[in-house]
């Protein structure tokens, strides 16, 4: 049997972005086109939340890796007023970035110098990104461009098309037009771009920290953001990929974009273990960054109901795929789920496509499979917001599914709930929840072999394109390894197998001999 791919390990990061949810989240920018004296964005500011409200918010611990789901699970929902005791901004997969060092962030990624920030803002950013540990002398060095820098020159940029930066409401950078009449290299496009590409950076950064990788030896890098980057003559056709490696210094990476909205990042992670498993290369990285658009999606509801905009982070993660080592957990790459062209959009065929049939092919029951990951938003956005628990109704569908095949009782389907799913944990920044938050904790949990099986779901709406009205999806089967690989450094030489069979067959005739 070939060997399979392995997940070796993962990183999560957030950027905290509460001025960009008041000027850049596309709900706050719509409602000042149709509504600019209206209520809700007269309230808003008074619904965001402090850096430290965020660091100690329970769903971005467990999104860094300081807290665990069952330590999760043992919050009272809702869990917005209940703040943990943890104040440490950087946890076991990635950390919690304020929003004046992302600010300098984007200008290390920024390579066109369309990111400009005020000279005494830019010094003191420079003093913590170089006290942060990451980035290098000559990227922090960078800010030093800022020193002409000031308000009144920042405003002028804003003014000529520009996109402002702020600090506590005050103008502290701007990002500027990359082109006079191409929509797709306007400030707004540009600050979106930027901003996806810096928090794919900072999760790279963190996988080299906590997989211990030598960055050369990443051979190549799959993007799965929602963003799309290019000019008037091809909108999408751009690589976000290479260009977030390259700050990251993966020097020997290639890379290209793999794009399927939500779903994106479970079609990147197929794509990746497929690569390796063919021995096209060794090491492969799945990346993406936040979403710009997202910040503050349902803020109109939080604020009606007098909660916190929870929606005010950016979020990061990047996967990293390698050859199999006989110890990490492997990526069945032959138990696949797949929304067909045909399938429809009823939710029993959905899960049907996605669960069910890929277990059927392989003789597994839905109660084989340990632990599901499928949409795993924070349901303390979602449920104000109308949209319910997201998790928990994907659960429910799995378990009624195993219910009406017989592979559990009707008396068994909140046990189901409670022991193969999971609560959500993930900020709503659209591909981000989809299944992909559990890469890091799953690989954990199978080392320290508390599960043997999980299913990694993704689903997205392509409909959202207006170029088909199907849905889309993909799933994957992630196991614990059991040694019995044959490569990739599991220690057992060809000499040593060629003994091994020569030693049966002695065994074998001898046993003959002996009838």
């Amino acid at each position: 049997m070939s060997d399979y791919a392995v997940l070796r390990g993962a990183s999560y990061t957030l950027a905290y972005t509460p001025d960009m949810v008041i000027h850049d989240g596309a709900t706050q920018v719509t409602e000042r086109i149709v509504n600019p004296d209206g209520e809700y964005l007269k309230e808003l500011p008074k619904h965001l939340r402090s850096f430290e409200d965020v660091v100690r918010y329970a769903p971005n611990q467990a999104y860094i890796g300081n807290i665990d789901n069952e330590q999760l699970k043992a919050i009272e929902f809702p869990w917005y007023d209940k703040p943990t005791d943890i104040t440490d901004r950087t946890g076991k997969y990635g950390e919690i970035m304020p929003e004046d060092e992302f600010y300098g962030l984007m200008q290390i990624c920024d390579t066109f110098d369309l990111v400009e920030l005020e000279a005494g803002f830019a010094a003191s950013v420079k003093e913590k990104l170089a006290a942060h540990g990451m980035f290098s002398d000559e990227q922090v060095a960078v800010m030093d461009k800022n020193a002409e820098f000031t308000e009144e020159s920042l405003k002028a940029v804003v003014e000529d098309g520009g996109c402002g930066l702020y600090l506590d409401g005050k103008l502290v950078g701007a990002v500027k037009k990359a082109h006079d009449v191409d929509v797709n290299l306007s400030a707004h496009v540009m600050l979106e771009n930027i901003s996806s590409k810096a928090t794919s950076v900072l999760s790279l950064l963190h996988l080299i920290r906590v997989t211990g990788i030598d960055p050369a030896e990443v051979d190549y890098v799959i993007d799965c953001a929602e963003e799309a980057c290019g000019d008037m003559n091809q909108r999408g056709g751009g690589n976000f990929a290479k260009a977030a490696a390259e700050i990251a210094g993966l020097v020997n990476a290639t890379g290209s974009d793999t794009r399927g909205f939500c779903a994106g990042p479970a079609h990147a992670l197929l794509n990746a273990a497929s690569l390796v498993k063919a021995g096209t290369f060794k090491n492969v990285v799945v990346t993406a960054g936040g979403c710009t658009a997202k910040l503050g999606m349902n803020g109109k509801s939080h604020v009606e109901k007098g909660i916190p905009v929870l929606e005010d982070c950016l979020a990061g993660f990047s996967v990293l795929i390698s050859e199999d080592n006989g110890t990490d957990p492997v990526i069945r790459t032959d138990i696949v789920g797949r929304h067909k062209v045909g399938t429809g959009s009823a939710p029993q065929n959905v899960i049907g496509s996605l669960v069910t049939d890929p277990l059927d092919a392989a003789g597994l029951r839905i109660t084989d499979v340990d632990k599901f990951a499928p949409e795993m938003q924070n349901p303390d956005i979602t449920k104000p917001a109308g949209a319910g628990d997201v998790p928990e109704s994907n659960y429910k569908m799995i378990a009624a599914l195993g219910v009406k095949r017989g592979d559990l009782e009707k008396k068994d389907l909140a046990t189901f709930i409670v022991d193969h799913g999971m609560k959500g944990w993930a900020p709503t920044q659209g591909h981000i929840p989809s299944g992909v938050p559990f890469m890091g904790p799953c690989r954990d949990l199978m080392l320290e072999g508390k599960i043997e099986r999980a299913m990694v779901i993704g689903k997205g709406s392509l409909f959202l394109g207006r170029m088909t009205n199907l849905f889309d999806g993909v799933s994957f089967v992630i196991e614990a390894n059991k040694g019995q690989s044959s490569g990739g450094g599991s220690g057992v030489s060809e000499e040593e197998v060629k003994g091994l069979i020569a030693s049966a067959l002695k065994d074998f005739a001898a046993g003959l001999l002996a009838e």
